[in-house]
């Protein structure tokens, strides 16, 4: 069984999921060594301990050189431009982002002989799958950001096919909780929803409000994510991970509005093409990790509800890089 001792790489470290990911992992006892370029994380996430680099994943001669200095036992990859919607617009950003960075790591992590690489992945690389998507359905994202999610993985199995690089493979759905960046006004539709109510603006939603999700409390995610690489049957393996509770976002913002202790006040916009019911099985997560009892949606919503009240309210930029303008929802125009 792989021993928690040495270097560990969290890419993303700043960010919501990676920053849960790397303290989990530090429990374990790693050394743990974060890059994150800041682009939607923050420093003061980054756990005390933690040797934090500024880089960027695509960069392959940064990644090298951490290779060559810090020997990473393990790789915790979660560095992600992780807006599904948004990705149809901004292709080669996220091209390079999310898929060409990844190799930079798993190029790295075979010549270094790394001997586990944690992959997070998305439910988007199932795309239009009947709910609830099982992890031996086959794929079929609809979206540039489950293209590159979904390529990564078959690169990984190719790659453990031919040089025996050991990985694990995530696919979290709709995470939320605190240090998420609610001020992302592409991604993360709690805390997109927490940001309007602190502004006292009404939450926006994306046609009727109708559309499905699981939305899963990060604790019942990060720890297992961390913990991966030595459990018994989790190597090589595809885990989807997250909530059972499915809810449409009609009633989730009725229960942000009640956590956040605020009036409910919704503003409809333009349907935008998305999958309308995306949910997850996790009959093998559940068989492999044997999880304790998740956080229920009501109690997940309350704890990153304090958080963001003390925290407060963050500004909402317009992405600078749109590379398609044709059929931009007009409401991420200004």
């Amino acid at each position: 069984m792989l021993k928690f001792e040495g270097k560990a790489l969290v890419t993303g470290g700043a960010g919501f999921i990676g920053s849960h990911v790397a303290r989990e992992v530090m429990k374990l006892g790693m050394d743990v060594v974060v890059l994150d370029d800041l682009s939607g994380g923050f420093e003061e996430n980054i756990p005390p301990g933690a040797t934090f680099v500024r880089g960027d994943v695509a960069d392959h001669a940064l990644v090298n050189r951490l290779f060559d200095e810090y020997g990473f036992r393990i790789v915790y990859h979660l560095a992600a431009y992780a807006a599904e919607n948004l990705s149809h617009f901004i292709k080669r950003f996220n091209y390079s982002n999310n898929m060409i960075g990844s190799i930079n790591l798993i190029n790295a992590a075979v010549n270094h002989e790394s001997e586990c690489f944690v992959f997070t992945s998305s439910i988007a690389a199932y795309g239009s799958c009947p709910s609830p998507m099982r992890e031996d359905m086959h794929a079929c994202p609809e979206d540039s950001y489950g293209i590159a999610k979904l390529t990564v993985e078959q690169d990984l199995r190719a790659t453990h096919r031919i040089f025996g690089l050991p990985y694990v493979i995530f696919r979290p759905h709709n995470v939320f909780g605190p240090a998420q960046n609610i001020g992302d006004r592409y991604r993360n539709v709690i805390g997109i929803f927490m940001n309007c109510a602190m502004q006292g603006r009404p939450m926006p939603i994306f046609g009727s409000g109708e559309q499905t999700r699981a939305f899963s409390y990060i604790d019942d995610v990060a720890p297992y994510i961390a913990i991966s690489p030595s459990v018994p049957g989790a190597v090589g393996e595809v885990f989807n991970i997250g909530s059972d509770e499915p809810t449409n976002v009609l009633e989730l913002a009725r229960r942000v509005a009640r956590a956040m202790g605020v009036p409910h006040r919704v503003e409809h916009h333009t349907a935008r093409h998305e999958i309308v019911h995306a949910f997850s099985s996790h009959d093998k997560f559940h068989r492999v990790f044997n999880p304790r009892r998740g956080v229920p949606l009501d109690e997940g919503l309350e704890r990153m509800a304090s958080w963001a009240k003390a925290a407060g309210p963050r500004q909402s930029k317009p992405f600078e890089h749109i590379e398609i303008l044709k059929n931009l929802p007009d409401s991420w125009r200004s």
